[in-house]
């Protein structure tokens, strides 16, 4: 098993090649390539010259490690895809740093992944055409379908309380969440704004609404 998909970090970042005066690691999560070439992603130590597999096996036991039951608590998110929003990768990565292990997109499949600076091959990508079709999943996942926006009627995140099991939907930066998108959503919250601006960008409020269910459910770190 070969695997030498390396972040755009300086390369600087990270290790070298495995030491040739020490005998090498034992184990299944170690990558042949990254022992031998050095593992320069960006990841923290404790995953050194594991395989992306491997890294994304442990982090779903350890984040989500009764996936069947539905009286857990769960963040899982979706992000509108219509146009070419470089945001998307921004808010990947968030949710990756957050201990997010579902992130679906809703729309095209295609989109700009270079925020995500890689982290999106250490989580599960899932892709919807259509609206209802991520209303059935979250159905079958008993998950409170949650609209990040400033739209009219919205609960402010400050003051109120997240869904223990949430599925947070966030629009893209020009046009915020779609019509079709609204129709689906069970709760909708906002982030207040006290400035003269109208609203955050979207990867920045993705960021503060992410960690702000993780502040109210917090993870046991590893």
């Amino acid at each position: 098993m070969q695997e030498t998909n390396y972040s755009d970090e300086e390369s600087e970042v990270g290790v070298g090649p495995w030491p040739t005066d020490q005998p090498l690691p034992m184990g299944d999560c170690y990558d042949a390539a990254l022992l031998r070439e050095g593992d320069r992603r960006n990841v923290p130590d404790r995953f050194r010259y594991w395989s992306n597999a491997a890294i994304t096996a442990q982090l779903d036991w350890e984040l989500n490690p009764h996936p069947e039951d539905l009286s857990a608590p769960c963040l899982e998110i979706a992000v509108e895809n219509i146009g070419h929003d470089f945001n998307i990768g921004s808010i990947i990565r968030t949710a990756n740093g957050l201990g997010v292990r579902q992130v679906h997109i809703l729309g095209r499949r295609r989109f700009n992944r270079r925020g995500a600076m890689v982290t999106d091959r250490y989580l599960h990508l899932q892709f919807h055409e259509v609206p209802a079709a991520l209303a059935t999943y979250a159905a079958e996942k008993a998950l409170t379908i949650v609209g990040m926006d400033n739209l009219p009627g919205a609960e402010n995140l400050e003051s109120c309380e997240l869904p223990r099991r949430c599925l947070m939907i966030f629009g893209e930066e020009s046009s915020g969440i779609t019509p079709a998108t609204q129709e689906i959503l069970d709760r909708l919250i906002q982030i207040a704004q006290y400035g003269s601006t109208r609203s955050l960008n979207v990867g920045h409020a993705a960021a503060i609404s992410m960690w702000a269910w993780v502040r109210a459910y917090p993870r046991r770190l590893p």
